[in-house]
């Protein structure tokens, strides 16, 4: 049974996080991430710096792991504050309010992507379903961003990050050494345009309504949707990107290559015992019972998506990792839902994603590296960090009990 589980979610979910770690590491290294932030910038302008910063980090999240987008923005909301002498607080919290959603809620993070596979839930419809919930979440973790900057204002830190030479070679690249914004942006849209485009088409075009060409077109994008597929065309544009950029040539080019794949390795490896773990709680039976207890107390629906956000607050307090929180959760949860017609079970998968943001602290990677780069102390690293993760959650949660009332089946 284990080696079963093991292999079925490295199967599902091993070349989709092989190429999210090549385009993430080429986006670093090209200068697209950088591209993507600084335009967002000159869009929004120094008064809407930190809308700039929340939404170019929610772009950023879906293919790049959140401590990575946090590694590279950092350094931006250091300069920022240095030049406006104030936000420094709201401009941190701003990134995390935008990267963090989309870790948990928007494949290909491993995360959803595994919750989202174990569910059987479409991953077209998970990456939609996610950034409508992730949208009102950033936007609830703006709102106690700028009222934690309000109540607790805080000068420039230093931090861990100060002493890394290539982010400093990074933010010290002029606009004309980096690529252009849509070339930038196409590694990481054109595979989610492609898997969700993919899914609303097949919605709309299903049945004996859609004519000869409609029916070709829908043939064409079930090829290109296919998740794996679609983010290996994402890599390949990433390398591509890479290349022209003029940053990796040759072997230096291959040697991003492996370093993006032995980084997915164990991602990889983490996810598929996760998986194997989530197979083993199944076979106890733990989801009937769980089911059967819901089914009694006649919570329905919510009561089933309360259970998915409380059992995986309560793995993620206790363990620390949001990732096997929301592995472990699906193997408990899993076995008490099924795909039917009176809702969509994406909202079951959307409940892990928000139950695995409350409340993180020291046994969590995320809040070191958040401390440690923004110069925060324990204590301040704990009000804010982990309050704002928390809001994230609790907002979250909350949109998908009302979305799952007022639309049971969402807009499938």
């Amino acid at each position: 049974r284990v080696a079963e589980g093991f292999g079925r979610t490295c199967a599902k979910v091993g070349i989709i996080i092989a190429m999210a770690a090549i385009i993430g590491t080429c986006l670093l290294e090209s200068g697209a991430a950088d591209r993507i932030v600084r335009s967002a910038l000159k869009l929004c302008g120094e008064k809407r710096a930190p809308e700039a910063l929340a939404g170019s980090s929610f772009i950023l999240g879906i293919p790049v792991f959140f401590d990575t987008v946090f590694y590279l923005m950092i350094p931006l909301a250091k300069a920022l504050a240095t030049r406006t002498g104030k936000n420094y607080l709201l401009y941190v919290l701003a990134i995390i309010a935008g990267a963090s959603m989309t870790h948990s809620l928007v494949p290909p993070t491993p995360g959803p992507l595994l919750v989202a596979g174990e569910l059987n839930v479409d991953i077209g419809h998970m990456i939609i379903g996610g950034l409508t919930v992730g949208i009102f979440g950033m936007m609830g973790g703006f709102v106690y961003a700028k009222w934690a900057n309000a109540r607790w204002p805080m000068e420039v830190r230093a931090g861990d990050d100060m002493e890394t030479e290539d982010l400093k070679a990074m933010a010290a690249r002029s606009d004309d050494e980096l690529p252009n914004i849509w070339l930038s942006l196409a590694p990481t849209l054109i595979p989610v345009l492609l898997i969700a485009g993919h899914s609303v088409l097949k919605e709309i075009l299903s049945g004996e309504a859609a004519n000869e060409g409609q029916q070709q077109l829908l043939s064409i994008l079930g090829i290109l949707g296919d998740k794996n597929l679609a983010l290996t065309i994402g890599g390949g544009l990433a390398l591509m990107l890479l290349v022209k950029s003029g940053a990796k040539q040759g072997k230096e080019l291959a040697e991003t290559v492996r370093k993006s794949l032995g980084s997915a390795g164990s991602i990889i490896l983490i996810t598929g015992m996760g998986g194997a773990f989530g197979g083993i709680l199944q076979q106890t039976g733990i989801g009937s019972d769980v089911s059967a207890l819901i089914e009694d107390s006649g919570m329905g629906l919510t009561g089933i998506l309360l259970l998915a956000f409380f059992v995986t607050v309560v793995i993620r307090i206790a363990q620390g990792s949001a990732t096997v929180a929301m592995i472990t959760a699906v193997g408990i949860v899993g076995g008490m839902v099924e795909p039917n017609d009176q809702y969509w079970i994406g909202y079951v998968a959307i409940a892990i994603g928000c139950g695995a943001k409350p409340f993180p602290w020291m046994n969590d990677s995320g809040f070191w590296v958040v401390g440690r780069l923004a110069g925060f102390t324990e204590a301040e690293t704990l009000k804010t960090f982990s309050c704002i993760i928390s809001l994230l959650g609790i907002v979250g949660i909350t949109v998908t009990l009302i979305l799952a009332n007022v639309w049971p089946n969402f807009i499938f």
